[in-house]
């Protein structure tokens, strides 16, 4: 039935929205100074997922697009500083953009993950973008790229294939992936498994820092990472790429391949990508049994039409990795580089339906992304039967309204709703079968003067968590537990163009995440992180006050940013072990006992601050020196002693240089030092403090033409002086969870250099 309504849903506004008028607008891309056309510009238009490139005369079409409303078109070419600038479609004259020389290429960027799409410079949230070729090199998945690229995000790891995404110091369900405009809903309660999606699918990544309950509702205390599929090629047009590249410390090698068509309106994509893994390499060794292999399958179908567009993506994840277990004496490394993943290891598989729609009335629209997510964890402990089986089963609503604009007001109406059902299908036992349902409803407004940009919002939200009772063999494994929430949050934000180089924003408001189940029911082994953990049914949910403030500057020498922002978290939820509390475990299949520490889901109030940053100087247009920088001040309050899992402060500097190479297009060549500083903040009932390290990197490549396709190719070396060294976050360093678990005690890995290659091609009609 619910099947039926949604379908009879869509007919009713695909009818409607069919009569809506298309015009085809026509335009030149110049420069600024000496008039000019500026051949193979990109305009993109990302409310409509339309991307075109100026033809030999810097000329260029839209064709079928809307015969009114206004849209954020961005404009870019090689060299230039990228355009931006919001259009009215109902304009009959041929548009002229103008772009000006410049060293900087995307000072100014689109952000489109917030309520209203817009400007950077008109965007009250701390945003970074990641474009697509900053997410190739030597990053072994997405989360593990964005934190080597974003000031402010950190990443907790395991291993390699494993990375979850830290935003100012906050993890796990306090962090909203979005991709394909759904939530990412896999385990993310846990500490031993990432991010299901596959890092090449991504033209870029956009990184909103701060809470957005707003927009998102629960759990997106920390921050958002909005995964953004490449647009639909112009008209009569097909686009692809080939990449590939092969690291050395693990023999890495990554394999993807993409095609996508627009045909009168009728698009498509698809990808295919592959990795493939050793174990890493640390200092002393390789890692035992540390590998792993991916598989992803992508595609999408769709329309796009003067009414707006429809798009039904799908995707397949399938990643299994190894796990070390040892037992006291083993040893930890060894000379292995087989390709063969021993037992134990896990098998993680996510299934994804997204069907994404913006329906154009008039000068208002309305987004509508209906989603079905599967996502199943197994954990294979001896044999292929798994031990350990989470199948969660997820369907989403999200729907926004963007009333037409009045007097510079810009009001968005949005609501959204969710279902999730998780069952236990392995003989171990963490967290109960459950239930979760939300639903939530925000209003938007926002309002733009010539130099200044204000917005304030509000949004209600309705959480029902119902854990499944257990017994097993007359025991009581889960209690059981049904809890409902209720939150009202609110935003506000404020922007301030002072000139073309300076501008200032800042936002205040609340944000908050209800418990999720692990942390309500479990109790059993967390055999990723070798504990005991025991839930607790009465918590509550996590209520956030927040600011944070940004100055940013961008001239033709120097660009940068510099914020400070502040979190406080009323009933912040983490596990710990209190008085060395043990339970003995006895394992089923071989019958021996083990000790582990109990660790107990509780509640304190907790106070993070911090700062974050960057610098480049471009004293000659080939060269430009880049830095980063971010630090987390947390601190647990009710107990008055640091909060766990912060991770260290960091600077990272790279001097990069681009000179002038007949035959050559884009070389470069660059060297970098990532410092990151003592982390001594530490939880001392689980954590043991890292000490400061220095990691010495470096880059090169260049750009071929092969015929009128362009190839790139680079090589890049990260840890070259194969530093030993533990990171704050990583989970396998020791004492991370038990002083005596012989697990733990595993460095970083050791010296890494990567080759690859890009290949873009298609056609430009």
């Amino acid at each position: 039935m619910k099947l039926k309504l949604i379908s009879c849903f869509l007919f009713l506004f695909i009818q409607i929205s069919a009569f809506a008028s298309a015009n085809n607008i026509t335009g030149k891309v110049i420069d600024a100074k000496t008039g000019e056309s500026l051949p193979g510009s990109v305009i993109n238009i990302p409310e409509l997922h339309i991307s075109v490139g100026t033809n030999n005369n810097g000329e260029f079409t839209l064709k079928s697009v809307p015969a009114q409303g206004r849209f954020v078109v961005q404009v870019q070419y090689v060299g230039y500083k990228t355009l931006t600038q919001t259009v009215d479609f109902s304009t009959t004259k041929p548009l002229v953009f103008a772009l000006e020389q410049s060293i900087i290429e995307a000072h100014e960027v689109v952000i489109t993950g917030t309520p209203v799409t817009a400007s950077s410079k008109y965007n009250s949230t701390s945003a970074a973008v990641v474009n697509k070729d900053q997410l190739m090199g030597t990053s072994t998945n997405l989360i593990d790229a964005l934190a080597k690229q974003v000031p402010g995000v950190s990443q907790i790891t395991t291993s390699q294939a494993i990375s979850k995404p830290v935003i100012r110091g906050l993890s796990y369900n306090r962090v909203v992936t979005l991709s394909d405009g759904v939530k990412q809903q896999g385990q993310q309660f846990g500490d031993e498994h990432g991010i299901e999606i596959d890092q090449f699918q991504a033209a870029r990544v956009e990184v909103l820092r701060g809470a957005a309950s707003l927009m998102y509702g629960s759990d997106a205390l920390g921050g958002v990472i909005n995964v953004i599929d490449p647009p639909t090629p112009a008209e009569g047009n097909i686009k692809g790429e080939i990449l590939d590249n092969y690291s050395t410390n693990s023999g890495l090698s990554n394999t993807s391949i993409m095609l996508s068509g627009n045909e009168d309106g009728f698009v498509w994509r698809g990808r295919g990508t592959y990795q493939n893994a050793h174990s890493f390499k640390t200092p002393v060794g390789y890692y035992q049994n540390s590998g792993f292999n991916q598989t992803d399958f992508s595609g999408m179908l769709g329309v796009n039409k003067a009414w707006g567009y429809s798009h039904l993506n799908f995707s397949y994840f399938k990643n299994n990795i190894g796990f070390f277990d040892a037992d006291p004496g083993n040893e930890l490394y060894n000379n292995s580089t087989s390709r063969t993943l021993e037992y134990p290891r896990q098998d993680v598989r996510h299934y994804k339906l997204a069907l994404n729609n913006n329906f154009l009335f008039g000068t208002g629209s309305l987004k509508l992304d209906l989603g079905f997510q599967k996502n199943q964890r197994r954990e294979l402990e001896d044999n292929p039967v798994p031990s350990l089986f989470f199948d969660l089963n997820t369907y989403s609503v999200d729907a926004k309204y963007f009333l037409p604009e009045s007097n510079g007001w810009k009001p968005v109406i949005g609501a959204s709703w969710s279902l999730g059902h998780s069952v236990n299908k392995g003989e171990e036992l963490l967290i109960p079968a459950y239930d979760e349902y939300s639903a939530g409803t925000f209003v938007y407004l926002k309002k733009t003067w010539e130099k200044s940009t204000f917005s304030a919002g509000a949004r209600f939200d309705f959480i029902s968590n119902n854990g499944k009772a257990l017994q097993k063999e007359g025991e009581q494994v889960f209690a059981g537990f049904d809890n409902k929430f209720t939150n009202v949050s609110g935003a506000l934000g404020y922007t301030h163009v002072f000139n073309d180089y300076l501008s200032f924003k800042a936002n205040a408001g609340s944000a908050f995440r209800a418990p999720n189940p692990a942390e309500l029911g479990s109790n059993g082994v967390h055999e990723g992180t070798n504990r005991y953990e025991i839930g607790s049914a009465g918590l509550n949910p996590e209520r956030s006050y927040q600011t944070d403030a940004t100055l940013e500057y961008g001239s033709g020498i120097i660009t940068g940013s510099f914020g400070i922002y502040e979190n406080y978290i009323h009933n912040f939820i983490y596990a710990s072990n209190t008085n060395n509390e043990q339970i003995t475990v006895t394992d089923e299949g071989s019958g021996a006992d083990r000790n582990l520490d109990v660790y107990r889901y509780g509640q304190v109030n907790a106070n993070l601050y911090g700062l974050e940053g960057n610098l480049t100087i471009h004293p000659v247009s080939f060269l430009h020196f880049e830095n980063t920088f971010g630090y987390t001040y947390a601190q647990n309050k009710t107990f008055d002693r640091p909060l766990p899992l912060i991770p260290a402060g960091s600077l990272h500097n790279t001097l990069r240089f681009e000179p002038k190479i007949k035959g050559l297009t884009d070389f470069y060549t660059s060297i970098g030092i990532d410092n990151y500083f003592k982390q001594t903040r530490i939880d001392a009932t689980f954590e043991t403090p890292t000490d400061a390290y220095t990691l010495l990197n470096a880059g090169i490549g260049t750009t071929f033409k092969l015929g009128s396709q362009p190839l790139k190719v680079y090589i890049s070396g990260n840890n070259l002086t194969n530093k030993k060294y533990y990171d704050a976050l990583n989970r396998l360093r020791p004492g991370r969870y038990s002083q005596e678990d012989p697990t733990f005690g595993v460095y970083n890995p050791g010296r890494n250099i990567t080759f690859g290659f890009y290949l873009p091609f298609g056609t430009n009609k």
